[in-house]
Formats: structure tokens, C-alpha cells, sequence
């Protein structure tokens, strides 16, 4: 005869209580970032130009900025939810959605006045020109 182990019946209710209070923490942190779109970009370098990439999936051109400050290049936009549609409810949403913002500081050998966007099929393409001379300046110390 092989022995069981002996199992109460409700005994098992502290550990579902426990893995209720852990789904309902994590579920309330990825709904808490679910607001948060954040853009990927890649940043690549040739011998004449940076080139950054910025992947805007079901944006317009018209929904995305591109500012240049102090030689701080900011992208910003915003992606809405939109897919109001009668008779239809949605069980889950996964794509991330909302206002973004991305800057950086860009070197000091590029020529600003180069800098060029295009937008196509969700991707931003810029191009900035690197210029011919590099500001270098030699700080003497006192």
C-alpha cells in the first residue's frame, strides 16, 4: 500500500490568498506603465553623419515634434488610443500608448543646419551632417 499525504480541504486558501495579492500588485504596476510609450531609437555613425532612427508605429507625421536647443535634440509626440468602435469590447490591450519625449545632446562636430527628417511607414529617419571642423577648445589651468 503506498502512503498519501494527507491534504485538508481549504488549506490550500493562504497560498491562493497570496498569489491573488501578487497578480493584483503586479497587474497594478504594468497598468500603472501602460500610459508610458516609450519609442525605441537606434543611433548610428558614418564617416559623414549621425544617423538616428526612432521606430513611431501608427503615427502621423503631423503627431511628432523635433526641437534642436543648445545643441540638445528633443522628439516628442503623443500616440492615442483610438479604436472606439460599437459592438466591440476589448478584453486586452497591450500596445503602449500616450506622450513621449526623447532628447539628446548631440556632439560637438556636427553642422546643426544639416539637420534633415523624413517619416515613412513608422519610422523617423534624421540625418545630421558632421561638420568640418571640430570645436575643440583647451582649458589652461590657473
Amino acid at each position: 500500500m503506498t502512503l498519501m499525504k494527507y491534504t485538508r480541504p481549504g488549506s490550500n486558501a493562504m497560498s491562493k490568498q497570496f498569489s491573488d495579492i501578487m497578480d493584483e500588485f503586479f497587474n497594478d504596476a504594468v497598468n500603472s506603465r501602460r500610459g508610458t510609450f516609450v519609442p525605441t531609437i537606434d543611433i548610428s555613425e558614418t564617416e559623414d553623419e549621425f544617423q538616428i532612427t526612432a521606430e513611431l508605429p501608427g503615427m502621423d507625421k503631423d503627431d511628432i515634434t523635433i526641437n534642436l536647443e543648445n545643441s540638445r535634440l528633443s522628439i516628442s509626440g503623443e500616440r492615442s488610443f483610438e479604436k472606439e468602435e460599437t459592438g466591440k469590447k476589448f478584453h486586452r490591450v497591450e500596445s503602449k500608448y500616450g506622450s513621449f519625449e526623447r532628447s539628446f545632446q548631440l556632439p560637438d562636430n556636427v553642422d546643426e543646419s544639416s539637420i534633415s527628417a523624413t517619416y515613412d511607414n513608422g519610422l523617423l529617419n534624421i540625418a545630421i551632417q558632421k561638420s568640418e571642423q571640430e570645436v575643440t577648445k583647451k582649458i589652461e589651468i590657473s
